[in-house]
């Protein structure tokens, strides 16, 4: 089990911890409902150094990046990032993940924990096979990351950095000095709907960093959050959580992500998701909200009234901030379309339910 930076003063506060992908992690502190309402209303810091971080350098690196990613990586500029996923070879998704351009010739890649080393060898594979020969770079065992989240982050976090912090727009970043820092990137790609920013530094500075931020949000009320309410916030947002909602076998465009498969191009298996998207889709990812009290769960059939399956839940939970059983699962597309009645089978009960939009916080 690997352990962050921060894994010690993790453990001196009280969290709670678990293993999670391959990392001893905080899961809570003082309960999930309450540290999700400290961001949602409030600030709260996340550790997620688990997070993976490749560098991909060179006159070649656009063009890797835009055979392994389904976006249109060339239309990021210097100082903004993009969502992305890196299809597979059999119409599913190797990872989701976020690029950012850090100079015309430099991306980071920023790609989940679990997914680190088998990310590594697919765009290792790629690069040479393609020969792109671009050069790549492993940098996620040094790098730490904090997530500071909620509507209180811009006001609690100014007085650490002289960047203004307003004018860093959703999805873009500014390398700059932050808590006695220098050159650390502040971005703002947060994935709880509540606004916020995010810190990469060293290892070596995390921990200056953490008491700094707990420091300069303490009249704000700012408090750690665990990786449980990270869980909740996300599912509220409808965002997809690799593993749950999106895997090798799921085809990005039955996962909504059409919106970040750019058919401008040439990429991995595109011709194939190409001929998916022509043809129609079988299945769709859909979110919903139980209409009586329950709490769905991964793994729960989704049923019609009958009871015939059509579907599973990928991910559910009681929704603090919308006070409903929520959740998002795939369907035969029959049943995806909004306000569609359908059932979840929670034990021998068929709870009712109906699909919806995302977000389920509207905020």
């Amino acid at each position: 089990m690997k352990n962050t930076a921060l894994t010690k003063v993790h453990e001196a506060l009280g969290a709670k911890m678990v293993p999670f992908a391959g990392y001893n992690m905080p899961v809570s502190y003082e309960g999930v409902n309450a540290e999700h309402d400290t961001v949602r209303n409030g600030v709260g810091v996340f550790d997620v150094s688990h997070m993976g971080e490749f560098l991909v350098s060179g006159e070649k690196a656009l063009d890797l990046l835009q055979w392994v990613c389904s976006n249109d990586v060339s239309k990021i500029k210097v100082g903004g990032a993009q969502y992305n996923c890196f299809p597979n070879a059999t119409g599913g998704i190797v990872d989701d993940l976020i690029v950012y351009r850090i100079k015309e010739d430099q991306y980071m890649l920023v790609v989940n924990a679990s997914n680190i080393d088998k990310d590594w060898a697919w765009i290792e594979k790629q690069n040479a096979e393609k020969g792109f020969n671009a050069d790549l770079r492993n940098i996620s065992e040094g790098h730490s990351l904090l997530a500071i989240q909620g509507p209180k982050a811009i006001e609690a976090m100014q007085s650490l950095t002289d960047v203004d912090l307003a004018d860093i727009k959703f999805y873009t970043f500014e390398v700059a000095p932050f808590a006695g820092l220098e050159n650390v990137i502040i971005s703002a790609t947060g994935y709880t709907g509540s606004g916020g920013f995010e810190i990469y530094c060293k290892n070596e500075e995390a921990e200056q960093l953490w008491t700094k931020v707990l420091e300069a949000g303490a009249d704000w009320g700012i408090k750690p959050i665990g990786l449980a309410a990270r869980d909740t916030l996300r599912l509220e947002m409808g965002y997809c959580l690799y593993g749950n909602d999106i895997d090798e076998t799921t085809s990005p465009l039955e996962a909504g992500l059409g919106w970040v498969t750019k058919f401008t191009k040439d990429f991995v298996n595109s011709d194939a998701l190409k001929a998916q998207k022509e043809e129609g889709l079988k299945q769709r990812l859909v979110g919903f909200e139980l209409t009586e009290r329950g709490i769905p769960r991964q793994g729960y059939d989704i049923v019609t009234e009958e009871g015939t399956k059509i579907g599973h839940v990928t991910s559910g939970t009681m929704g603090p901030s919308v006070d409903k059983g929520i959740g998002m699962g795939y369907v035969d597309t029959a049943f995806a379309k909004a306000d569609s009645a359908i059932f979840i089978q929670i034990r021998k009960k068929r709870v009712p339910a109906t699909v919806v939009k995302t977000p389920f916080y509207k905020g």
